[in-house]
């Protein structure tokens, strides 16, 4: 019984060294993403007008 112990707590401890370098990856990697964000195009017509205080709004938004 306490070897399946030891086991299970090396499973968990390699599981949350895992989880902690997933998200130093998952830290890292938006920089990337984010520094190539894309506007949304402008649709035709007069309902929508891809303004400047629009365009800082999707900006803000982007994660």
């Amino acid at each position: 019984m306490a070897e399946q112990n030891k086991i299970a707590r090396r499973t968990f401890f390699a599981g949350l060294g895992l989880a902690a370098a997933a998200g130093v990856v998952a830290k890292i990697s938006p920089q990337a993403i984010t520094s190539n964000a894309v506007t949304p195009p402008e649709p035709a017509g007069d309902s929508y007008r891809l303004t400047e205080h629009i365009k800082k709004y999707y900006r803000t938004t982007t994660i």
